[in-house]
C-alpha cells in the first residue's frame, strides 16, 4: 500500500502534513507553530538536482532561506552543501555536520572576525565583494600563513524582474562589482600569493519567475570567465547563485528547475567550469506552513471584518515587509458559505496583516488557520517585537512529527537583560 502523500493535503476534511493531521500537531506543540514536510523537502531536492545530473555541479543550500538546524541536517543527508551569509550561518552549517570545504561564504559587509574565522576554516570559497574586502582577506591570510580560496562576486547590471527589496543584480545595489571592476580585481589577485581565485559568483535576486534575466547574467559572467581563463587565470567554478521563485498564488507563473537548467547550462558548458548553485526558497518554501489559532472575530462599523489570530508580523514578516501574498486555509473547514475578511495578528501595528480580503469558511474562536508556503523567509526572519516569543517549529519526517525548535518563553527573553 502506498504511503501518505508528501506535503500538505486534505484527508477526510482535515489538512495533513505527510499523513499527520495538522490539528494534532497544533494541539501538541501549541500555536503559532511552523510545520515542515520532510518528505516534500526530499522530493523537491531531487527535482532540483535532476536537470543538472549531466553537468559537474554542487548544490549549496542558501541557509538564509531557513536556518533551522534540523532542516540543515536533513539537507546535508540529502547531499547538499551550504551557502552561508554570515559567521553565524557558518557556525550553524558546521553544527549541522557540513565540512568546511562544503561551505561557500558570501554576503556584503563581512566583519574582521568573520573573515578571520573563514580564513582559519579553509572554506570552499569566500565570495569577495570589493577590492577592500580582498585586501583584508589577503592580510589576514598572510598573517595566518594560509592561502584562501576566493571567488569574485560580479554585478552584471541585470534587472531580475522581482521585488526591488530582493533584487541584487542592478548596478544601483550594494552587491558585487561591475564586470570591468571584477576583471581588474581578478588580475590583481595574481600578485597576492595569500589568495587563490577559484571562481566567479553572480546572484541577481530572489523570487525570479522568468528565464531571461538569469540566462543573461550567466552569459555575461561566463564570457568574463572565458576571457580570464584565456589569460591564464585557473578558475575552477562558476557560481550561478540562486533566486528561483515559487508560486505563492495559485495562478502565478513560475520557472521549473528544467527551464532554469535550460537557461543557464549552455553557457556553463561553454565555460567548462564546475557549476555551483545556491537554491533556497524553491527547496524549502512550499515545505513549510505556519499554524495559527483564531483568537477573536471582529466587525467594524464600516463593514470591515477581521479574523484575529495568534500569529503576527513578528512570526511572518513577509506580508508587512514586501506586501507578500500567502494562501490561507482552514485546517478543518466548517461547512457554509465563505466570509470575506482580513486575517490579522495581535501585534500593535496596522501592517500586522497576514492576508487582506480573504474568502474563508465560517470560523469560530479556537479554529486553526494554515498560512501556506511559509518554509522560506518565515521563522528565519522572525523577531521578538512586542516582546513576543519565537514560535515553535516541528518537522514531520518519515511519518512522525518531531519538535525541532521549542517555543521561546518569557524567561528566555529576559536572560540577556541586565
Amino acid at each position: 500500500m502506498a504511503g501518505p502523500v508528501a506535503g500538505f493535503v486534505y484527508d477526510n476534511g482535515i489538512l495533513t502534513c505527510d499523513g499527520v493531521a495538522l490539528p494534532d500537531i497544533a494541539a501538541s506543540a501549541g500555536t503559532p507553530v511552523y510545520v515542515y514536510s520532510g518528505a516534500l523537502l526530499a522530493e523537491r531536492y531531487q527535482a532540483f538536482e535532476a536537470p543538472f545530473a549531466g553537468v559537474p555541479h554542487t548544490l549549496h543550500y542558501a541557509i538564509k532561506a531557513n536556518a533551522t538546524l534540523a532542516i540543515l541536517r536533513r539537507l546535508r543527508e540529502l547531499g547538499a552543501s551550504a551557502d552561508a551569509n554570515s559567521g553565524g550561518e557558518i557556525e550553524l552549517a558546521l553544527a549541522a555536520g557540513f565540512e568546511p570545504r562544503a561551505i561557500v561564504f558570501t554576503g556584503v559587509g563581512k566583519t574582521r572576525a568573520e573573515l578571520e574565522r573563514a580564513v582559519a576554516l579553509d572554506l570552499a570559497a569566500v565570495n569577495v565583494e570589493s577590492p577592500g574586502e580582498l585586501s583584508r582577506i589577503a592580510a589576514l591570510a598572510t598573517a595566518a600563513g594560509r592561502t584562501v580560496r576566493v571567488a569574485v562576486r560580479v554585478n552584471p547590471d541585470v534587472d531580475a524582474g522581482t521585488h526591488p527589496h530582493i533584487a541584487t543584480g542592478s548596478s544601483a545595489t550594494k552587491f558585487g562589482m561591475s564586470i570591468a571592476d571584477a576583471r581588474a580585481l581578478v588580475r590583481e589577485m595574481s600578485a597576492r600569493p595569500a589568495v587563490r581565485v577559484v571562481g566567479l559568483h553572480v546572484h541577481i535576486g530572489s523570487q525570479i519567475t522568468t528565464p531571461e534575466p538569469i540566462a543573461r547574467a550567466v552569459d555575461l559572467v561566463t564570457d568574463l570567465a572565458r576571457s580570464l581563463m584565456s589569460e591564464g587565470v585557473p578558475l575552477e567554478h562558476l557560481d550561478a547563485g540562486g533566486g528561483l521563485g515559487i508560486a505563492y498564488r495559485p495562478d502565478q507563473t513560475t520557472l521549473s528547475p528544467e527551464a532554469y537548467a535550460a537557461a543557464i547550462l549552455p553557457a556553463i558548458r561553454r565555460s567548462g567550469l564546475r557549476l555551483l548553485l545556491e537554491p533556497g526558497r524553491w527547496l524549502i518554501g512550499p515545505c513549510g506552513v505556519l499554524l495559527t489559532e483564531v483568537v477573536d472575530l471582529k466587525s467594524q462599523a464600516g463593514g470591515e471584518r477581521f479574523v484575529i489570530v495568534d500569529a503576527g508580523m513578528n512570526d511572518l514578516i513577509r506580508p508587512a515587509l514586501y506586501g507578500a501574498w500567502h494562501r490561507i486555509d482552514a485546517a478543518h473547514p466548517r461547512p457554509g458559505s465563505p466570509v470575506r475578511a482580513d486575517v490579522v495578528g495581535p501585534v500593535c501595528e496596522t501592517a500586522d496583516t497576514l492576508g487582506a480580503q480573504r474568502d474563508l469558511p465560517p470560523l469560530e474562536v479556537g479554529d486553526l488557520l494554515v498560512v501556506r508556503d511559509a518554509g522560506a523567509y518565515g521563522a528565519v526572519m522572525a523577531s521578538n517585537y512586542n516582546r513576543r516569543p519565537l514560535a515553535a517549529e516541528v518537522l514531520v519526517d518519515r511519518g512522525h512529527a518531531r519538535l525541532v525548535r521549542r517555543r521561546q518563553t518569557a524567561a528566555d527573553l529576559r536572560q540577556w537583560d541586565e
